[in-house]
């Protein structure tokens, strides 16, 4: 019996994988637990159509992150911060960051997102590292200014 393998199966193959099986481990073990589907030629075009429009999906979604990172890296994002005696008063976080992002360039970031490891704590431009996804990275220009409260 053929089937189409929906997911990893060890020694038999990976997903998308047409095989030839025997009839018993096909019906009772790989269909019965959602393994496979027997391959007929409905199911092959349907799994077809499924990858074509899972690819077409991700590549609009790269494509969409790769206009946030051109839009992030030639802007510069300000942060207003309370004035200490020297310096700003607390530090600048991922949420701050994130916030000013979306608001200043109407981009989509979620604060975990930012990738900085050491705290902001003083005036001045600094460099953060945005990770985006599907392996696509922006740094941001974060200029960080004391405001009198």
């Amino acid at each position: 019996m053929k089937v189409l393998l929906i997911k990893d199966v060890k020694n038999v193959g990976k997903a998308g994988e047409i095989k030839e099986v025997k009839d018993g481990y096909g019906r009772n073990f790989l269909v019965a637990k959602g393994l496979a589907k027997v391959a007929t030629p409905q199911v092959v075009e349907e799994w077809k159509a499924e990858q074509a429009r899972r690819a077409a999906e991700e590549a609009a979604e790269i494509e969409r992150l790769s206009e946030a990172k051109k839009k992030i890296e030639s802007a510069q994002i300000r942060i207003e911060k309370p004035a200490a005696p020297i310096g700003i008063r607390g530090s600048v976080t991922h949420d701050d960051i994130a916030k000013a992002i979306r608001e200043q360039l109407g981009v989509e970031i979620d604060k975990k997102q930012v990738d900085h490891k050491k705290a902001i704590k003083s005036e001045g431009l600094h460099n953060v590292d945005l990770k985006l996804g599907h392996g696509i990275h922006a740094v941001a220009k974060i200029d960080v200014v004391a405001v009198e409260s």
